[in-house]
């Protein structure tokens, strides 16, 4: 196939998958339950944190994190009790568990505090001349432990710098910049350029690259 062609096909692709009927089988139909920027923010990076597994499954869990937070993320993180948080008790999506979401609620606090949204946080790590999010994802992490925590919440926000794929988290970048003009993105991050979203390989899109040529090394 020549560039024009596998051009061509990538956006007929893109246009039969990326479209409302896909929302509601997919984790991005979470914090398109909500219409206020905030939450969409926060219920989004809790479904993109636990999006891996089964798909049905995910959803349940999304679902039932959200619930435990009064279906209202932003007014929950905000104003949260440590009593409130025993709502949180019992959860668990594979390893991600009650003690991990109950700093994902406390570190969610401290970043709308001191740095007044979670866009802004990404902003100040991105560098002038970066080509793609790493420097961003890297300096998120550094920020959402900069408050006590539990050492083993660390595995569920991943680090580039350290060799990480970093596949949930450049996911919910994508959710958050790339233009709503689909109906599925929000577009709500519109000082960061879609031009260093990221897309990292997983055992089908690395299949489906080396079909097409755009790949040749073996590694994904």
């Amino acid at each position: 196939m020549t560039q024009h062609e596998i051009k061509q096909l990538l956006e007929e692709k893109y246009l039969e998958y990326c479209t409302p009927d896909f929302i509601e089988l997919d984790p991005i139909s979470i914090p398109h339950l909500f219409e206020d920027r905030r939450d969409i923010e926060i219920s989004g990076l809790i479904a993109a944190t636990i999006a891996w597994g089964q798909r049905p499954t995910i959803l349940k869990n999304a679902k039932s994190a959200i619930d435990r937070i009064g279906n209202e993320p932003y007014r929950f993180v905000m104003n949260h009790t440590e009593n409130d948080l025993k709502s949180l008790d019992g959860f668990v999506h594979r390893t991600f568990n009650s003690e991990d979401f109950k700093h994902f609620v406390r570190s969610l606090k401290n970043i709308y505090s001191e740095h007044g949204s979670l866009e802004n946080v990404f902003l100040e790590g991105i560098g002038k001349d970066d080509l793609n999010m790493m420097n961003s994802i890297a300096h998120f992490k550094q920020v959402f432990f900069n408050i006590p925590h539990e050492k083993r919440t660390h595995k569920h926000v991943s680090d580039p710098l350290k060799g990480s794929a970093s596949k949930r988290i450049n996911m919910y970048l994508r959710w958050m910049v790339r233009s709503n003009d689909r109906e599925v993105d929000f577009g709500l991050w519109n000082r960061i350029s879609t031009s260093i979203l990221s897309c990292p390989l997983d055992v089908h899109s690395g299949r489906n690259a080396r079909q097409l040529s755009l790949l040749n090394r073996t590694q994904n």
